[in-house]
């Protein structure tokens, strides 16, 4: 009896030789799968380089799209519901390795001052761990989430104007929902005190590139992690950052291991297959070198067309390697 296709993203790690006892496996680049690599498959394990969306799904035997990543923005799922598509994802997987990024950058460029403060701007899986990391840092922590300040209350929260006026630092954690494009435009930023420093390690489209790059004079230190229209990445905002990186923020050894280990049990779940869903990678040697990041920094500024081969081929990090 012929085995049921799965599809998946070649570059999603530690997944070699998993589904083949149940599946027939296609390992495909991610960017390049196309409507025809699809039509027959019963599953899609996917990242955030394949959209999945009518074009890709129409017509296709796909009853699971499954991501390795916390976000689902590259997934249209209101189509997937109303063609009755299940999807999962890996929700807070790659959070404590996107902390590590940004207590690395916040060393790096010299902002952990104790006293300082560190405005966090969505309060989610990796807002929570950032703010914490701002705590050890001695900084003064100021959050802003309005969404959660809907459902929680307002306690614990600050306004986002208060927030842009009084932080030193302001880092950005938000989910790339249609209202969040562009959420960081030039009010964004001419509301900022003079001299704060802004990283961003969510999404690129979240700012206003032209906005950010207008405001620079005024800004202090500026980290980014993520880019609108990556790979093909603004080469004039690239110039004018203090660090840039390739969209690797969340590439933790354990980070991955988390995100593989959630989309194998959410085929298992689907499918019934019960070796999947108890699914754990084991036997993983961590790596015990500190996180360098003015290294993936020149990397980038050497090559920028190299994106998505440094993102591919990217070492994996320690997130539980911390500078404070």
């Amino acid at each position: 009896m012929a085995k049921a296709v799965l599809v998946a993203d070649r570059d999603i790690p530690f997944l070699a030789g998993v589904f083949e006892p149940w599946f027939d496996v296609r390992y495909l680049a991610g960017r390049s799968i196309g409507p025809a690599d699809v039509r027959d498959a019963v599953a899609l394990v996917i990242r955030t380089r394949t959209r999945c969306d009518a074009a890709l799904l129409e017509g296709s035997s796909v009853r699971l799209v499954a991501t390795a990543t916390i976000g689902t923005d590259h997934i249209d799922l209101p189509y997937c519901a109303g063609k009755g598509i299940a999807v999962a994802s890996a929700p807070g997987c790659n959070a404590a390795a996107v902390a590590q990024f940004v207590a690395v950058a916040l060393r790096t460029c010299a902002l952990d001052r104790p006293g300082a403060t560190l405005g966090v701007v969505g309060v989610g899986h990796v807002g929570s761990l950032v703010a914490e990391v701002g705590r050890r840092a001695g900084m003064q922590v100021l959050l802003s989430d309005p969404p959660r300040e809907v459902a929680e209350g307002p306690d614990g929260f600050t306004p986002l104007p208060e927030l842009l006026a009084a932080a030193d630092v302001v880092t950005l954690h938000i989910p790339l929902w249609p209202e969040n494009r562009d959420f960081a435009d030039a009010a964004f930023f001419a509301a900022m005190r003079p001299g704060a420093a802004f990283i961003n390690a969510s999404r690129g489209e979240v700012v206003d590139e032209d906005a950010l790059l207008a405001a620079r004079p005024g800004l202090g230190r500026i980290v980014l992690d993520v880019w609108k229209n990556e790979p093909d990445i603004n080469r004039a905002l690239l110039a004018a950052v203090d660090i840039a990186t390739p969209h690797i923020a969340g590439y933790s050894v354990q980070g991955k291991i988390r995100g593989t280990e959630a989309v194998v049990r959410s085929v298992g779940g689907t499918f019934g297959i019960a070796p999947l869903q108890a699914f754990r990678v084991e036997g993983v040697t961590l790596p015990q070198e500190p996180y360098d990041i003015r290294h993936d920094d020149a990397a980038l500024r050497r090559d920028p067309a190299s994106f998505e081969a440094l993102r591919r081929t990217y070492p994996y990090r320690n997130e539980s390697i911390m500078p404070f």
